[in-house]
């Protein structure tokens, strides 16, 4: 999730083991750890774009390395300010193990992907129950933080608490519905769908992205869960990218097709051309409207490309101002 979301929950989490005269202090170690797996972004290449991608949510967000994250965090809190409070290492280290940890566990739970087993497997977990972003998530966890904070009140860390299990918790239900319409939706068309999935739509728990692939295409189509009524929009279709169809002027050994690969393997295969640059390589999984084929990033190709360069990695928002309009009216149900 975003930084401070992941702040926020770490503040907490380290405040929910800690006396009240010290939750102020807990509230720092927590949130600079729980931000602190996010710096896997300084890894970069300017000659090839997809390692950034290959490394953000890698190892640093693994379950293996919240002992050695916590270590480190705890060191460099403890020697620049916890120990001048007369805080023990030991109880520093707890904070910040304990910060630490919640960010790859509250990242799968978003529709990015985590490498949570890394190095032991290189799969992207994800269960897809909340946003990237969701202030409705973010905004009453961080009012409880800052009260018990300031008041030094334990009962604001459990509203915390309570407030993101729950919300986490209808994350859960919603999915369940959503996948439920999805796979109703593609039966009604006459589809057997090879995979499908679902994932809440920008910052909301109300509308959700379908995407699905049969009969060697990818069908995307938007819904909208409800506890009497739900809502369906019926979306696009494009075929699935086959490299020998699609890009036959392709050279199979050159980087460009290792770099399909790379980017097949980061988008789960929900790859495709774009209908309106054969030279872009899409990922399926994202936009900022549900029920459109309008992706956040791709990959660009090049045909004067020589065999050891690489692709160019883009992002794009479109028409971002009326797309949120037209999402929320999605979300209003206008």
């Amino acid at each position: 999730m975003d930084p401070l979301t992941q702040g926020i929950v770490g503040a907490i989490t380290a405040q929910s083991i800690t006396q009240r005269s010290q939750l102020a202090l807990a509230a720092i170690c927590g949130a600079l750890a729980g931000m602190a797996a996010d710096l896997d972004v300084l890894i970069h290449s300017t000659h090839d774009p997809l390692l950034a991608l290959e490394f953000h949510r890698q190892f640093t967000h693994s379950l293996f390395f919240i002992p050695i994250g916590g270590a480190l965090c705890a060191t460099i809190f403890w020697w620049v300010f916890t120990r001048r409070s007369n805080v023990s290492f030991k109880l520093t280290l707890l904070w910040s193990t304990l910060g630490y940890a919640t960010h790859g566990l509250l990242d799968g739970c978003t529709s990015y992907g985590t490498q949570l087993l890394w190095p032991l497997s290189d799969a992207r977990y994800s269960i897809d129950i909340v946003s990237v972003i969701d202030p409705l998530f973010t905004l009453p966890a961080l009012a409880c933080l800052v009260m018990s904070t300031i008041y030094k009140r334990p009962v604001w860390v459990l509203a915390a608490v309570f407030w993101c299990v729950l919300y986490l918790f209808i994350g859960f239900i919603q999915h369940n519905r959503a996948i439920t319409l999805g796979t109703e939706q593609a039966q009604l068309r006459g589809h057997t769908p090879v995979r499908l999935e679902a994932k809440p739509s920008f910052a909301n728990l109300m509308v959700w992205k379908i995407v699905y692939e049969a009969k060697g295409r990818f069908f995307v189509l938007a819904v909208r869960p409800g506890w009497k009524a739900t809502k369906i929009w019926e979306g696009d279709s494009v075929q699935k990218l086959n490299v020998q169809r699609d890009l036959p002027w392709l050279d199979p050994d050159s980087q460009q097709a290792k770099d399909i690969s790379r980017f097949s393997w980061f988008s789960s295969g929900f790859i495709a051309l774009d209908r309106n640059d054969p030279t872009h390589i899409v990922d399926m999984r994202y936009s900022l409207l549900p029920d459109q084929i309008k992706p956040l990033w791709w990959i660009k190709l090049s045909a004067d490309a020589t065999s050891d360069e690489h692709v160019h990695f883009e992002t794009g928002r479109g028409e971002g101002r009326q797309s949120a309009l037209a999402l929320w009216k999605m979300i209003t149900g206008k």
